[in-house]
């Protein structure tokens, strides 16, 4: 048994996810054990998981990676909700589950996160002292990003179409539901647009490369504005104290990956901290393109071993 599919409750509702089982897995031994977070619009079945999380649990490691609350296959309605409030809470659930197992360690949990999942495990670890360690893969801070621009316009104008849309959605008006990313790279193209990120995003979610069920790359919009007030690294100075490792790749696009991983190297007040760049390759090739995730785990796998 190399993975296990589980559920555990999270309040009302229960979350979907998936235990990665080292090759030579006995469960009557304790293992370190690593949560993996999947990117904004993302599921467990794509880099969280399919890539990260099994190479890990291939390292020796027992590796949960589980959908965030509103999207893949767990619980709470209304879909698509993508609040980093939840995404964070959602980690303190899957640790009390974690620990309810007889062959976690529960001295040597760690957590890794990729994109919108990095940020949010840098983010989690500041008030859940559980984790002992901290990865994030091209990690995206979701409140910047979206006060960069991403939810369509600036700050100001974009929460005044989402206070609008409540409010019609209050009175009766059916819920909008946004796509993150154009349905191909050829109709991005086509539309003007040019950033490598998103182009490659489209290549990555809208294509067999990494197309899944649970990714539905949407968001409700009249639910990003607790987003837009957000920020990952709000009080790093002071909270986020556990070893860090931050993976990024030295072609920087509009996400800004490369741009938050120097800034929270910085601000973090964690003794042990190391900003890992990989050269020649972006945000989407550190998702499953062989040779930089080679290298981001010759990092990562270390790291864990040495800080679990």
């Amino acid at each position: 048994m190399n993975t296990q599919k589980i559920t555990f409750k999270n309040v009302a509702w229960d979350n979907a996810g998936i235990l990665h089982f080292p090759a030579d897995f006995n469960q009557n031994k304790k293992y370190p054990t690593i949560i993996s977070m999947h990117p904004i619009g993302s599921c467990k079945e794509q880099t969280a998981g399919n890539v990260y999380g099994k190479a890990l649990a291939e390292a020796g490691f027992v590796v949960l990676v589980f959908d965030a609350s509103f999207q893949g296959e767990s619980g709470g309605t209304p879909r698509y909700i993508e609040n980093p409030y939840q995404r964070t809470d959602d980690v303190r659930y899957a640790i009390d589950y974690l620990e309810t197992l007889s062959y976690v360690d529960a001295e040597k949990i760690g957590i890794l996160g990729v994109c919108g999942g990095g940020a949010y495990s840098l983010n989690i670890a500041m008030t859940e002292r559980r984790i002992k360690a901290v990865v994030s893969i091209t990690g995206v801070n979701f409140g910047r990003l979206l006060r960069d621009g991403f939810a369509g316009g600036s700050p100001m104008e974009v929460l005044g179409q989402i206070a609008s849309q409540r409010s019609s959605e209050a009175k009766g008006d059916d819920l909008l539901t946004i796509n993150m990313l154009p349905e191909s790279v050829e109709v991005g193209k086509a539309a003007g647009i040019d950033d490598i990120d998103v182009l490659e995003a489209t290549d990555y979610y809208k294509t067999s490369r990494g197309q899944a069920i649970g990714g539905a790359t949407s968001a409700v919009y009249s639910r990003l504005g607790i987003g837009m007030g957000w920020d990952a690294f709000y009080l790093a100075e002071t909270l986020l104290t556990q070893p860090i490792l931050v993976v990024v790749g030295d072609k920087p696009g509009g996400f800004g990956a490369y741009r938050d991983g120097y800034e929270i190297i910085r601000r973090a007040a964690s003794q042990k901290k190391e900003l890992s760049v990989i050269k020649g390759f972006s945000h989407y090739d550190l998702y499953d393109q062989p040779e930089p995730v080679k290298q981001a785990l010759e990092k990562v796998v270390p790291f864990f071993k040495e800080n679990l």
